[in-house]
């Protein structure tokens, strides 16, 4: 590796050189900020410890399979995410649906009212919902009505007001008239997968956004979309090569040891063997790291980001060899199982179906043995697919992410940072920081414009294409 303040080029500065920026990490965020940065004109290089961009949303080989090591989807009001699949070109590999329909099976109802839908239709906000919700067999009728009540409540809710931070959502929803039967059966059912927690543990801030944002502000706003390739396509393989012809110099399997500030303003990055010097530093890489980074003075109260808590996610695969499951994936009621995806095509499969199942909040599993997982969700998995009951499991597996997501507790928002720092020229990056959204990929590539926007705002460079991000993606 070369010092990066040895290259001179076009965008030399006053000085005769370029000016010059470090991303920390290559997940979601630091390729958001070192793309942000690069098509401004900077010269980026990006360093990542990992072999691999991506974070973790990334793919590995197993046994001939491509495999993600957990389940991601994304929806269609968020833009920024959407910006980045369009920026490395990947826009086409991870379509939304038409319009939302999540099938929803009950393990535990008779036969012939297993199956449910949310769903929406043409209709303006929030009568979009109406049809779906009069039909959820899930519900009865008197939950239904309390939940369009609710749901108007919610609309209502300022998310600015900092009051909705500290309580928390399932006491909201207790105190709105919904049922401990209501609130497994429709809104944790969302809430889970897109907060990492059941109602009682999050914020109310962070779920009325969810709720609002996604539910309650557009008809076409919850329409899902996913990867129907693995996911080091779009956030590796694809990241790099946009990278790459934005001139961006990434090195993976490259682990900053410490980050300093020189007096005349400009920061050295410290990797193994070299030392780089840079004009902007993003640190781009979860909480804890960013702290044992963090030069003294960066913030006022460092020791917040550890107060940040961290929630787990568990996946299960299972290979058949033959299909199971019709669906392109479900969601699940009465069951520990909570989603499941067919990511046979996806993986390379050839014979057989390959179903992940992506279990969220799960804290209490996260740890357990593997034939202990087996005993556990095979036997569920044909309660809800017949049709496995006839089946070979050729493999079953698990991957686990202990601290996949941070945990949306009340009271997480007033830890949480913004991009900027105290220490001129240096942001900082990743989900976990003040985007106003959960953990999940929007808040990621969020955060990495953010970061970008404070550092060419202090840099005086241009940040039009910033703002034309999110009106393209829209």
């Amino acid at each position: 590796m070369n010092d990066t303040t040895q290259d001179e080029g076009p965008d030399a500065g006053s000085q005769g050189r370029p000016t010059t920026a470090v991303v920390v990490g290559g997940g979601l965020a630091g390729t958001t900020a070192a793309l942000a940065l690069a098509d401004a004109g900077i010269r980026v290089t990006l360093l990542e410890g990992r072999p691999r961009l991506g974070g973790l949303a990334f793919s590995f080989q197993r046994d001939g399979l491509t495999v993600d090591n957990g389940q991601h989807v994304y929806l269609r009001c968020c833009t920024a995410y959407r910006w980045f699949l369009d920026r490395v070109e990947g826009a086409a590999l991870a379509p939304l649906q038409d319009r939302l329909d999540v099938p929803v099976l009950d393990a535990e109802a008779p036969a012939g009212r297993r199956l449910g839908r949310i769903g929406r239709t043409a209709l303006p906000v929030p009568l979009h919902l109406a049809r779906s919700l009069a039909t959820y067999p899930h519900l009865s009728l008197a939950e239904r009505a309390k939940v369009g009540r609710a749901a108007l409540a919610l609309k209502g809710l300022d998310l600015a007001d900092p009051a909705l931070d500290a309580q928390s959502f399932g006491s909201w929803l207790a105190a709105h008239g919904q049922s401990e039967r209501t609130i497994e059966a429709l809104w944790d059912l969302v809430g889970v997968a897109t907060l990492n927690a059941v109602a009682g543990d999050s914020s109310l801030g962070l779920a009325a956004m969810v709720f609002k944002t996604g539910l309650l502000s557009d008809p076409g706003a919850a329409d899902i979309g996913w990867a129907r390739v693995p996911l080091g396509e779009l956030h590796d393989r694809l990241a790099r090569k946009a990278l790459d012809s934005a001139g961006v110099r990434t090195e993976v399997r490259t682990r900053v040891t410490s980050i300093s500030q020189h007096e005349n303003g400009r920061w050295s990055v410290q990797v193994p063997g070299e030392t780089l010097d840079a004009d902007t530093v993003v640190l781009a890489v979860p909480q804890r790291e960013a702290h044992d980074l963090l030069p003294a003075g960066a913030l006022d109260a460092p020791e917040r980001l550890l107060e940040i808590g961290t929630a787990p996610i568990l996946n299960i695969h299972v290979v058949y060899d033959r299909k199971v499951l019709s669906r392109p994936f479900f969601a699940a009621l009465g069951s520990p199982v909570q989603w499941v995806f067919d990511r046979t095509e996806a993986s390379g499969l050839k014979e057989g179906q390959y179903l992940a199942l992506s279990q969220s909040a799960a804290q209490d599993e996260i740890d357990t043995p593997v034939a202990a997982l087996r005993e556990r969700y095979l036997p569920e998995l044909e309660r809800l697919l017949p049709h496995t009951r006839d089946a070979e499991v050729r493999d079953f597996f698990v991957t686990r992410e202990r601290t996949a997501t941070f945990a949306p507790t009340p009271g997480v928002g007033r830890l949480r940072p913004g991009a900027r720092t105290k220490a001129p020229g240096l942001y900082l990056a990743g989900a976990w920081t003040a985007t106003g959204w959960p953990a999940t990929m929007e808040s990621a590539v969020r955060s990495g414009v953010s970061a970008a926007d404070a550092a060419l705002t202090a840099l005086g460079r241009p940040r039009d294409h910033l703002f034309e991000l999110f009106e393209e993606a829209a």
